[in-house]
């Protein structure tokens, strides 16, 4: 079993930063994507940027040259950096560590709430 576990979030006033990380209980490096998503209150869960195992990297256009995710295999962690914050980017944050086609972990996930 695999576990997920993200830190990071908080209450920032808009304009601000944070970063998330998201650290992993079993080796990255054999992972297909590791991936960032969030949740708003009464929203879908949506995806906000993915990092494959060859370093490239996609994001949601919502969070295109604000957010950047990053990767360290070596401490099985992958990170959220995220820039001038918008109200529109509270909710909750999730990490998804994909291993297979047919399996991936997910953690608890943590609260970003950025105010105006």
């Amino acid at each position: 079993q695999v576990q997920v576990v993200e830190s990071g979030g908080g209450l920032v006033q808009a304009g601000g930063s944070l970063r998330l990380s998201c650290a992993a209980s079993r080796s990255i490096s054999s992972t297909i994507d590791m991936n960032w998503y969030r949740q708003a209150p009464g929203k879908q869960r949506e995806l906000v940027a993915t990092i494959t195992s060859g370093g490239s990297t996609n994001y949601a256009d919502s969070v295109k040259g604000r957010f950047t995710i990053s990767r360290d295999n070596a401490k099985n962690t992958v990170y959220l950096q995220m820039n001038s914050l918008k109200p529109d980017d509270t909710a909750v944050y999730y990490c998804n560590a994909r291993y297979s086609y047919s399996f991936s972990a997910w953690g608890q996930g943590t609260q970003v709430t950025v105010s105006s």
